[in-house]
């Protein structure tokens, strides 16, 4: 029976959650494959990592069962296909020296993609790798034609306060756009920003490493804005000469900062965008996804 929608291309996001263990598994098993697939299985049961991959997929809508792909087909192409290469390299990278490229993440997660792809029928679209509750890796589905990247998010805080205004305005025209943000005094934020950063992952050597983005960050953006009134300490939002320090022109000084010195260096990483958070609830990303 039909539901009488026409047919197009849905995307379907499901999050697997699992644990690559540093020893063999459990006599009784509680570390295989279990039903705890919301906290995670395998289950961690020892030293080792904690991983989950966010993937989606894409395509039309079955007419009959009415939904894209069983999602429990997608737990199980995660489990038979991924974990077996990212325990391997998990083990692998433990016991090689620092340099053995292909203990990098990207390196990996090129590996188990295309087996992904092929265990789930031609659906995949994306994976987001969240390595860490704060920087992940993405990829999307392998394209033979082109070569693979992988995308790097990394957040990071800075404190800092601003003042909404627009000099060209008047005094009521500002209060009126702006209301309390517009207070002669200012107001703070506990910002959080994300760049977004392409990587190839064929390359010899790897091609940014995240001491060197947490180097950079904190060079070019933490150390020039954190703990600042921006429309007083920063010439580029100095009140009368420099931009309004709304969200939206924060994350565009950020990238305009950033993308030189990530560009810069040599091993082909390059800065995609920049996203900036005011709060939980507002952010603003430049270039536009």
């Amino acid at each position: 029976m039909s539901s009488g929608y026409p047919t197009c291309v849905v995307k379907l996001t499901r999050s697997v959650r699992f644990a690559c263990n540093s020893t063999a598994p459990d006599p009784d098993g509680f570390n295989q494959f279990g039903d705890n697939g919301y906290a995670g299985a395998p289950a961690l049961s020892s030293f080792g990592r904690f991983d989950e991959l966010e993937v989606s997929c894409s395509g039309t809508v079955d007419p009959v069962l009415q939904y894209l792909i069983d999602i429990k087909a997608v737990d199980r192409a995660v489990r038979h296909t991924v974990i077996p290469i990212l325990s391997a390299a998990f083990h692998r990278a433990n016991s090689s020296a620092p340099s053995d490229t292909r203990g990098w993440p990207g390196s990996v997660m090129a590996d188990f993609m295309p087996p992904l792809a092929a265990a789930l029928g031609g659906l995949l679209h994306q994976v987001v790798w969240k390595l860490t509750p704060f920087m992940s890796l993405s990829m999307h589905t392998p394209n033979p034609s082109q070569p693979a990247v992988a995308l790097l998010r990394q957040r990071f805080e800075f404190a800092a306060s601003h003042r909404l205004h627009v000099p060209a305005l008047s005094i009521e025209e500002n209060r009126r756009a702006f209301g309390k943000c517009n207070h002669e005094s200012g107001h703070g934020h506990n910002y959080i920003f994300e760049p977004c950063i392409e990587l190839p992952v064929a390359s010899a050597a790897i091609p940014l490493r995240v001491g060197e983005l947490e180097r950079i960050a904190k060079e070019v953006i933490l150390d020039r804005f954190d703990h600042k009134y921006l429309n007083v300490d920063t010439p580029e939002f100095r009140e009368g000469t420099g931009a309004v320090p709304s969200v939206e022109n924060i994350a565009q000084v950020f990238f305009d900062l950033l993308a030189p010195a990530i560009n810069s260096t040599g091993r082909g990483a390059r800065l995609r965008s920049v996203t900036v958070w005011e709060s939980d609830r507002t952010s603003a990303t430049f270039p536009a996804d």
